[in-house]
C-alpha cells in the first residue's frame, strides 16, 4: 500500500514539474488589458461597438491581442497583415468555428457560414463555389441590371423612402438568383421573411460571444436567469428563420412539380438530386445553401448601400466627380452596364471604398484554432477563438491615409492623384471562410453605384425652416446600417 502511494506521490511531482518546464518554455501569450483573477477579461469585454474598441486597444497592445474570459482564450486581429498570415496562409489550424450556441437555436445550423469545419462545411462551400466565382457571376448581370433600373426610378419617385427601396433592391436580386422569384410587390411575402429573419440574425448577439455560447448549459436554464437573454430570444425567433429556409424552398418544389420554375440555384440542385432518397440533413442542407445566398446576400449589400448614400449626404464632392465621370465616358443617352466596367475607374473606387470605409460585417465571424500556434513568438493556444477586426483594419493608419474620411481616390495610382491604398478584402472574410457571394455583392454595389451617378442627385434633407440637416455617422451593432438619414 506504501509502495503504491509512493509511486503515486512521485507521478504527481514528475507531472508537476513537466508542466512548470512546458510552461517556461512556452512562449508567451498576446499581449492585452491587464485582466482580473477567474473572470479574466470579463469586466471590461464591449457589448457594443467591439470593433471600435478593439481598434484602440491596439494601439496600445498592438495588432494581435490576447483576452480570456471566464476560462475561454480570444484573439483580436487588428491588421490584414496578422489576418492573412493565420487565417489564410495557415488555414488548415484556424478555419474551423467556435460554438455557436444561440445561432443554432434560432436555427442557422445548416447555414455555411455557422458550420463547423468538416465534410459537411465542404459540401456546402463546393456548391455555392461552382455558381458565384468571378465567371459564373456574368449570367447574373441582366438581374442586377433590371433591378438597378428598378432602384433608380424609386429614387426619383420618392428618394426620401431609399431605405426601402434599397432593401427591395438587394432583397430582389438574391431571391431571382436563388429561388428563380421575380418580386412585384412591396408586401410580398418572400421580403417579410428576410426581414423577419434578418432581424433575428441582427439581434441574436455577437456570432459564437454570447454567454450562453461561452456556458451552453445556460440554454437550459429559466428565461428568468442572469445570462439567458439570447437563449430566449432565440427560441422566440426561431420561426422567422425557418420561414426563411421553408417557404421559398417548398415554392421552388412545387413549380418544379407544374413544370413553371424559372432557372436558379436551388432549382438547379433539387435537379441534381432528383429521383434519389434524401434524409434529414440532405434536405437541410438544400435550404441552407440557397437561404445563406437569400439572408446573408441580401442584409450585407444592403448595409454597404446605406453607407453609400449617407456618404453622398456627407461627401457631395464624391457624387459631383462620380456624375462626371458617367457624363464624360457615357452621355445622357443611355444608363450605364457592365460593359463600361473598365470605363468608369472612378465608379469601382467609389465601390471599394464602400466596402472599406464602413464594412458591412465590422468584425468577421469567428475562427477557432485547433492546435497550438506560434506567430511572430506568441503563443495561441489551441482552441481559441480568433476575430478578424475589419474595421479595426480599415481605420489602421499605417495602411490608410486620414481613414475615416471617405476618400475613393486613395485607390488611384500616385500618377493620377492617389495614394495606390489597397482595397480592403478583410470585408468579405479571410481563408476558407471567405465569402463566397463576394463578387456578387461586389457587383450589385458597382452597378447600383453606377445607375445612381446616371440618374438622380441625392441631397440633404431640410427641416421646416429650410434648414439642411446632416445626418450623423451612426451605425448599427451588427451588420451595420447607418441610422436615421434622411435625404431629398
Amino acid at each position: 500500500m506504501k509502495s503504491s502511494v509512493t509511486v503515486a506521490a512521485l507521478g504527481a511531482l514528475l507531472l508537476t514539474v513537466y508542466l512548470k518546464r512546458r510552461s517556461k518554455k512556452r512562449p508567451p501569450l498576446p499581449p492585452g488589458p491587464p485582466a482580473d483573477p477567474l473572470i479574466g477579461h470579463l469586466r471590461i469585454m464591449p457589448t457594443d461597438k467591439q470593433e471600435l474598441v478593439f481598434h484602440e486597444w491596439s494601439k496600445t497592445y498592438g495588432d494581435v491581442m490576447y483576452l480570456r474570459v471566464l476560462g475561454r482564450d480570444l484573439i483580436i486581429l487588428n491588421s490584414v497583415e496578422a489576418a492573412t498570415e493565420l487565417l489564410e496562409k495557415r488555414s488548415a489550424l484556424y478555419s474551423d468555428r467556435p460554438n455557436f450556441t444561440v445561432y443554432v437555436m434560432m436555427g442557422w445550423d445548416p447555414d455555411v457560414a455557422f458550420l463547423p469545419y468538416g465534410p459537411r462545411f465542404r459540401k456546402h462551400r463546393k456548391l455555392l463555389h461552382s455558381h458565384f466565382t468571378q465567371q459564373a457571376i456574368v449570367r447574373f448581370q441582366p438581374i442586377q441590371l433590371q433591378n438597378a433600373h428598378i432602384l433608380a426610378k424609386g429614387l426619383l419617385e420618392n428618394k426620401g423612402d431609399y431605405h426601402h427601396l434599397l432593401s427591395r433592391y438587394t432583397t430582389a436580386i438574391v431571391m431571382r438568383i436563388a429561388y428563380g422569384h421575380q418580386i412585384l410587390s412591396d408586401d410580398d411575402e418572400f421580403i417579410q421573411a428576410a426581414n423577419d429573419s434578418g432581424y433575428g440574425q441582427n439581434n441574436g448577439g455577437p456570432p459564437g460571444g454570447t454567454m450562453v455560447d461561452l456556458f451552453p448549459i445556460l440554454q437550459y436554464f429559466p428565461s428568468w436567469f442572469p445570462g439567458t437573454y439570447y437563449a430566449t430570444f432565440a427560441r422566440e425567433w426561431r420561426w422567422a428563420v425557418e420561414k426563411l429556409y421553408t417557404l421559398p424552398y417548398e415554392h421552388v418544389k412545387k413549380q418544379m412539380a407544374q413544370g413553371t420554375a424559372e432557372p436558379s440555384f436551388l432549382a438547379t440542385q433539387l435537379e441534381a438530386v432528383a429521383g434519389k432518397a434524401l434524409g434529414k440533413e440532405d434536405i437541410e442542407d438544400l435550404k441552407g445553401s440557397a437561404g445563406i445566398i437569400f439572408g446573408a446576400g441580401a442584409e450585407t449589400t444592403w448595409s454597404s448601400l446605406e453607407s453609400f448614400i449617407l456618404t453622398l449626404l456627407l461627401y457631395p464632392e464624391v457624387q459631383k466627380k462620380g456624375q462626371e465621370e458617367i457624363d464624360r465616358v457615357i452621355g445622357s443617352d443611355r444608363l450605364p452596364t457592365f460593359e463600361d466596367y473598365d470605363s468608369l475607374p472612378y465608379v469601382e473606387c467609389v465601390t471599394q471604398e464602400i466596402l472599406r470605409w464602413h464594412p458591412s460585417v465590422p468584425i468577421d465571424i469567428p475562427h477557432r484554432s485547433t492546435e497550438d500556434d506560434i506567430y511572430r513568438g506568441m503563443f495561441i493556444p489551441k482552441g481559441s477563438i480568433i476575430f478578424a477586426n475589419a474595421k479595426g483594419m480599415a481605420l489602421d493608419e499605417s495602411t490608410y491615409t486620414d481613414p475615416t474620411k471617405f476618400n475613393p481616390d486613395r485607390f488611384l495610382p500616385k500618377s493620377q492623384g492617389g495614394n495606390e491604398e489597397p482595397h480592403l478584402g478583410a470585408t468579405f472574410g479571410f481563408g476558407r471562410r471567405i465569402c463566397p457571394g463576394r463578387h456578387l455583392a461586389t457587383a450589385s454595389i458597382w452597378i447600383a453605384v453606377a445607375t445612381i451617378f446616371a440618374t438622380v442627385d441625392i441631397t440633404k434633407a431640410t427641416d421646416e425652416n429650410g434648414n439642411e440637416i446632416t445626418p450623423e455617422v451612426d451605425f448599427e451593432t451588427g451588420i451595420t446600417r447607418s441610422v436615421d438619414s434622411a435625404c431629398s
